[in-house]
């Protein structure tokens, strides 16, 4: 029987009842007529249910996921939805960062830098980083952080860490291996099914698809059609043309289907999708940050025009932070730190995302051990979001970038080691380490090597890129007048 996953109104309404409350609106009549039908919760980690609903149940989900659209939130001053209310609500928006102007590199307080620097980081001239070999750096570093994640990917952060102390990786220091784990804790925690054989370290063979390179080739090839004023409408007609179906996930793939059902933005993003704060539009944000160096403004409202097909309130958020932080770090004057605060300042200040980047800055500056680190956004987030909800992998993305002080090999380990979505933020991690190390021979050559220059897509005529070439395309993007 095909179970389509991530389409079935009999799990999105589950999904969409968590979300209600995260967001500010009261569900429990709603959940209460759902229950009282036989409904079951959204499944916890798979994209559908194992069983057919029957088609009164079907058509009820449909029924209350519209009812649940329309009950008000509180959180609506809080968290604007346009573009002009979000910059209202971020009192500290940034102008273009020049190297006059760019924060000085410091914690979060400006202070001093982090106590948690890693041996390996070697960083490149500042007049490096916006050149091709930054830009390869950063789509080598995306890259590589999201393999190191990909055979982790959906498993709980206790699975993660035995099977990294069983081969003597722990913490976590180059990628995965099946060698020396024991079998039966491979059958208590075996890999990810889909990557186990592309992403082990005695298997890779330059970088497998994934949706989180797939997504940055989509944008490369956005701003070749569009340039950097593109609309929300252009992205949706380029997924028509060039996005397989099969290829999206969560927020991606309802608001795909959206379009089929001709709901056209920016209601894909609304219309029963329940997805629609978790992490898809932040994995589509670096091509925006890598075309805006040293602008982290133009970079946010370039993310958001892109997130707003599929994605609302901080799901948008995430997007524009991450694009804010990449273009901070492209400007060659600026540490992480600089940068992650030239991200929280598109943020806005009372939304939940703010408090997330704020507690998660907190704790990477507080602990040294990065266990402590995750161990207390678990506490917070682990019982309340799902897995690939955007707040809690944007707090642990920042606090591994934070704590590592920007070191490429300690960022990607960390942001993968504190689990939840480990391939994204993986990938995210390393787009930003890569591109302050600023140049790929400043990234250890375990990390390098089995990639090949080799990427493997379905986007475009893409497939068998070489990182250098997608790093050339995006130079030319970012200096395109």
């Amino acid at each position: 029987m095909l179970r389509l996953t991530w389409v079935q109104p009999e799990d999105l309404l589950g999904h969409e009842l968590r979300q209600a409350l995260l967001d500010g609106r009261e569900p429990s009549r709603i959940a209460a007529r759902w229950r009282a039908a036989g409904g079951l919760d959204a499944p916890e980690r798979a994209g559908a249910s194992p069983d057919r609903a029957s088609r009164y149940l079907r058509l009820l989900a449909e029924d209350l996921l519209d009812e649940l659209a329309d009950l008000p939130s509180t959180l609506a001053d809080d968290e604007p939805a346009d573009l002009t209310g979000i910059r209202a609500a971020c009192p500290d928006w940034p102008a273009a960062l020049t190297p006059a102007t760019a924060p000085h590199p410091g914690t979060a307080d400006g202070t001093s830098a982090a106590p948690h620097a890693c041996a390996e980081h070697t960083a490149a001239p500042s007049s490096a980083r916006t050149t091709p070999r930054a830009l390869e750096a950063a789509w080598l570093g995306r890259a590589a952080g999201c393999l190191l994640g990909k055979p982790v990917e959906k498993l709980p952060l206790d699975a993660i860490r035995e099977l990294a102390r069983a081969t003597g990786n722990w913490p976590l220091t180059t990628w995965f291996t099946a060698k020396g784990v024991p079998a039966d804790l491979l059958a208590r925690h075996p890999w990810n099914r889909r990557s186990a054989a592309t992403s082990l370290a005695e298997n890779i063979d330059g970088m497998p698809e994934d949706d989180d390179l797939n997504y940055p080739l989509l944008n490369l090839l956005l701003l070749q059609r569009h340039g950097r004023a593109f609309t929300t409408d252009d992205v949706a007609r380029l997924w028509l043309d060039e996005l397989p179906p099969g290829r999206t996930f969560t927020a991606e793939r309802v608001a795909h289907r959206n379009l089929l059902n001709g709901v056209e933005p920016p209601q894909t993003a609304r219309h029963r999708n329940p997805f629609r704060e978790w992490i898809g539009a932040l994995i589509r944000a670096d091509v925006h940050g890598w075309t805006n160096p040293g602008d982290p403004a133009a970079a946010a409202e370039q993310a958001y025009r892109d997130a707003t097909l599929t994605h609302t309130g901080n799901g948008v958020y995430a997007a524009m932070f991450t694009a804010a932080v990449i273009a901070a770090a492209a400007t060659g004057t600026a540490d992480v730190h600089a940068c992650l605060r030239a991200g929280r300042a598109v943020v806005p200040a009372r939304s939940r995302l703010a408090g997330a980047l704020g507690h998660a800055l907190e704790l990477a500056y507080r602990h040294t051990d990065f266990d402590d680190v995750v161990d207390g956004l678990h506490a917070v987030y682990s019982a309340t979001h799902h897995w690939v909800h955007a707040l809690p992998n944007t707090a642990l993305t920042v606090a591994a970038l934070a704590h590592a002080d920007g070191d490429f090999t300690g960022s990607v380990c960390r942001a993968v080691s504190g689990g939840w979505d480990t391939d994204s933020n993986g990938a995210t991690a390393g787009s930003v380490a890569g591109l302050l190390a600023g140049s790929p021979d400043a990234l250890p050559e375990r990390w390098r090597a089995p990639l090949k220059n080799r990427l493997a897509t379905s986007v475009a005529d893409f497939d068998g890129s070489g990182f250098d070439t997608l790093a050339h395309l995006t130079h030319l993007e970012a200096t395109r007048p």
